[in-house]
C-alpha cells in the first residue's frame, strides 16, 4: 500500500466533507456572549433605561436581599460563597446591569396605531445610536420586531426600517445589532430575515454582517418538522452566518403544546426537549442559545420579592448546570439575581477547575490527583474561567493566578477547534 496515492485518495474522497465541515461547524468563536436578555416594551425604553434597570435592581437588593446571608438563603448557596459574591454583584449593577437589550415590538408592546409605533420606531432607532456613546450601554443591543407571519410582516418590516433609518440619521447602530425574528416556524422565513438584512445594509451603506439574526423558537414546528427533521437545524444553516442566537420562547411554547397554565415553565419536560435540540442544532457553529424568562416578578409584599427572586435565581443555576449559559429578564429585580446566580456558578467552576486547568497545563497529575484530563475537558474548563472574566464573576488576576496560565494560554485552551 502506498501511503502517498492512499492519502491523496482518501483527501479527494472527503474534500467535499472538509469544507461542509468548515462552512456549517465554525466553531463559537471569541465574540462573548452576554449572560441575559432584558426585553424593555418599545415606549419604555430610552436611553437611560440601561442605567435605571441598575438603580431600581440595586434598590431591590438593598431592601431585599441587604446581606451575605439574605442572598445565601435565595440561592441555595453558602454564607461564605454569597459574601464572595455580594461586592461584585453591586458593582456589576452600578457598571453595566444589562449585558443585552432588545427595545421590543411584539409581545411586550402589543398593538398600536401604525402612526404610535412609526413615532416608537424611530424614537427607539435615537436610542440604539445614543447607546453607541455610553460606556455602561449593553454591548448587544437591537429590537425584537412583529414577525414574519402574513398578518404581522408588514407591520413588522415598516417597523425594522423605520428604526434603522433613524439610528443611522442619529450616529448609527451598535456595534453587535441584532434583529430578532419570533415565532420562527421554518426555513423559508430565515432566508426572508437574511434578505432583509441584506437589503438594509445596501440601503444605508452598512458593513456586511452589521445587521445580525436572533431566532425565537416558540413554536413547536421550529423544533420538529412535518416530515421529522430538527426544523431548527437547517434554519441555524439557513441564516447565511447571521445567526447570532437562538432564544427559546417560553409561554407561546407551552401553549401551543397543550401545556396547562399552571404548568408553563422554563423547567417543564417539553420546555427541556426543545432546548436541548437547539443546543443540538447549535453546536459548534457559533449561534449561542438562550434559555426563556419566567413570568413571575419580584413584585409585591417582601415575602412575594423573595419567593420570585429565589424562583428566578434556581432556575438560573439550573440553567447553567445545563450550559445555557443566556437567559431572558423582564424586570429590573431579576438583574439581581441573574448576575448573583450566574456569579456563584461561575465562582464554583473556578473553584472545581483551577487545580485541574494548573494539571493540565502543567502535565502533572500531582495537583489534581483524582482527575485526568484532555484537550477537551481543558477547553471546557479554561471557558468557564474565561466567562467568569468577561462577566465580572472572575477577576483576571485571580483566574491567572490560581489556574497558573496566562491569559492567552487561557484562551488557547478556550478556543480549542473540536472535530
Amino acid at each position: 500500500m502506498a501511503e502517498a496515492s492512499l492519502l491523496a485518495e482518501v483527501t479527494a474522497l472527503l474534500v467535499d466533507d472538509d469544507a461542509a465541515w468548515g462552512r456549517e461547524h465554525p466553531g463559537d468563536g471569541a465574540r462573548r456572549q452576554p449572560v441575559h436578555t432584558c426585553y424593555v416594551p418599545a415606549d419604555r425604553a430610552g436611553a437611560g433605561t440601561p442605567r435605571e434597570w441598575g438603580e431600581q435592581a440595586l434598590a431591590v437588593l438593598a431592601t431585599h436581599v441587604p446581606d451575605a446571608e439574605a442572598l445565601a438563603a435565595l440561592t441555595g448557596s453558602t454564607e461564605e460563597e454569597a459574601a464572595a459574591v455580594l461586592p461584585r454583584v453591586r458593582a456589576k449593577l452600578a457598571s453595566q446591569p444589562v449585558e443585552d437589550l432588545r427595545v421590543d415590538f411584539e409581545d411586550g408592546y402589543g398593538l398600536r396605531p401604525d402612526e404610535t409605533e412609526d413615532r416608537d420606531a424611530e424614537a427607539a432607532g435615537r436610542t440604539l445610536a445614543a447607546w453607541c456613546e455610553d460606556t455602561g450601554a449593553p454591548f448587544v443591543a437591537g429590537v425584537r420586531v412583529k414577525g414574519l407571519q402574513p398578518e404581522t410582516r408588514a407591520r413588522g418590516l415598516r417597523t425594522l426600517d423605520l428604526l434603522v433609518t433613524a439610528a443611522v440619521a442619529a450616529g448609527g447602530l451598535p456595534d453587535r445589532f441584532v434583529v430578532t425574528w419570533p415565532k420562527i416556524t421554518s426555513v423559508a422565513q430565515v432566508r426572508a430575515a437574511v434578505l432583509v438584512a441584506g437589503r438594509l445594509e445596501q440601503a444605508h451603506d452598512l458593513t456586511d454582517g452589521a445587521v445580525r439574526l436572533e431566532l425565537q423558537v416558540e413554536m413547536p414546528q421550529a423544533v420538529l418538522a412535518a416530515d421529522g427533521t430538527a426544523t431548527v437545524a437547517a434554519c441555524v444553516q439557513a441564516g447565511a452566518g447571521r445567526v447570532e442566537g437562538l432564544h427559546y420562547g417560553t409561554y407561546d411554547f407551552s401553549a401551543a403544546m397543550g401545556v396547562g397554565p399552571l404548568d408553563q415553565a422554563l423547567d417543564h419536560p417539553l420546555a427541556d426537549h426543545a432546548k436541548a435540540v437547539m443546543q443540538l442544532a447549535a453546536a459548534q457553529t457559533g449561534v449561542r442559545v438562550s434559555d426563556g424568562s419566567t413570568n413571575v416578578l419580584p413584585v409585591g409584599t417582601d415575602a412575594d420579592v423573595r419567593s420570585a427572586l429565589a424562583l428566578h435565581a434556581r432556575l438560573v443555576t439550573r440553567a447553567q448546570a445545563r450550559a445555557l449559559r443566556q437567559g431572558w429578564d423582564l424586570h429590573p429585580g431579576q438583574l439581581v439575581t441573574r448576575h448573583a446566580a450566574t456569579f456563584l456558578a461561575l465562582r464554583a467552576e473556578l473553584d472545581a477547575g483551577a487545580a485541574r486547568l494548573r494539571a493540565y497545563a502543567a502535565r502533572s497529575a500531582a495537583a489534581a490527583p483524582q482527575v485526568l484530563d484532555e484537550p477537551a475537558t481543558a477547553q471546557a474548563l479554561a471557558a468557564a474561567v474565561m466567562r467568569g472574566v468577561d462577566c465580572g464573576a472572575v477577576d483576571l488576576a485571580e483566574a491567572v493566578e490560581r489556574t497558573g496560565c496566562p491569559p492567552e494560554q487561557l484562551l488557547a485552551y478556550a478556543r480549542r477547534t473540536i472535530r
